[in-house]
């Protein structure tokens, strides 16, 4: 199947000169064009993108950096998201960015570039298919003049999850403002096994359930939580500071922005990349997770049944036990 990249490169002499390309996945494609600004909101392929993006790019990472500057671009390329919704707010970036300039859809049949094809023709009716092969889909739209600003704080919304305090979410975070059945059995865990005392580190902390919970409404010395997915910290940290928890979140690709040890750490970690099931993220954090333990400390992680972590629980951290189950989630512990 051709990747989206790809796809686009067969339209490449018709982009404009400087382009913004949002939610790039493919560091190598900024050599194969002129020069603009390269978004993306994972830090893993914004790491990539410093280390390897052609010259003439400015990168920015996630939909508030200050580098999307509205008119240093004349058009702006824009990849499908996982998320409807998503697509929706990267579409209105696109408008903020090159006002009276042109907006690019590219996606493949799996990404639903063909629902995302009808929402890019309800903004702008003048939308039309440029190219077409081997399930991708190039799309092309002229931008109108005099378009407003984008502001991430306008996309995000509030949820009642049924606990004490509410749930910030954007676009294309992981559970879509609901308490997901997994982080719920793990959550119950805290009350019928508690945690050790001490230092906690959120990994994958998504909107910030796990870690409110484990600071509201005792309070810890050190309460820490990563993503690599920018909507989910700036969440994270809007659901924090309403519900009152003192706590910290920052973006990391795994463990690579950590730099401490704790006696405790959680997670739901993820299994999907877009479309496509992974557990390659999961498995590089377990590979790392003991070197980011305190002596006896606690790691206690919930994932899907079907996913191969207890023995790799077991061999990287150690002896890993089953503290809940249902017919769909586990949750695990093991101490290092």
């Amino acid at each position: 199947m051709m990747k989206t990249h790809d796809a686009l490169l067969r339209s490449a002499d018709e982009l404009p000169e400087r382009v913004a390309l949002i939610g790039v996945a493919e560091p190598a494609l900024t050599n194969e064009l002129g020069g603009g600004l390269a978004m993306t909101e994972h830090r893993g392929t914004f790491d990539d993108l410093i280390a390897g993006c052609g010259p003439g790019w400015r990168v920015a990472f996630g939909y508030d950096d200050p580098a999307l500057t509205p008119g240093e671009v004349e058009g702006v390329v824009v990849f499908m998201p996982k998320s409807r919704r998503e697509l929706a707010m990267r579409l209105a970036l696109a408008r903020s960015l090159a006002p009276g300039g042109e907006c690019w859809l590219v996606g493949g049949k799996k990404e639903g570039v063909g629902g995302g094809s009808r929402l890019l023709k309800d903004l702008f009716p003048n939308a039309r298919k440029i190219d077409s092969a081997r399930h991708c889909q190039v799309w092309q739209a002229d931008i109108p003049a005099g378009a407003e600003p984008f502001r991430l704080s306008d996309w995000l919304e509030w949820h009642d999850i049924g606990l004490t305090w509410s749930l910030a979410h954007l676009p294309g975070v992981f559970s879509d403002g609901r308490l997901d059945e997994g982080t719920a059995l793990l959550l119950g865990t805290l009350d019928s096994e508690p945690p050790v005392a001490g230092s906690v580190l959120d990994f994958a902390c998504g909107a910030g359930v796990i870690m409110t919970a484990l600071g509201h409404p005792s309070d810890r010395e050190v309460l820490h939580g990563v993503d690599a997915q920018a909507q989910a910290v700036y969440c994270a940290r809007q659901t924090l500071f309403r519900a009152g928890v003192d706590g910290e979140v920052w973006a990391s690709d795994g463990l690579n922005e950590v730099g401490r040890r704790y006696q405790l750490i959680v997670s739901n970690p993820p299994f999907h990349l877009g479309v496509e099931t992974t557990t390659a993220a999961t498995e590089a954090f377990l590979t790392s997770c003991r070197a980011h333990l305190a002596p006896g400390g606690e790691l206690r992680l919930v994932a899907n049944r079907f996913l191969p972590y207890e023995a790799l629980i077991g061999r990287y951290v150690g002896r890993c036990e089953k503290l809940a189950s249902n017919d769909r989630f586990v949750v695990y512990r093991a101490f290092g």
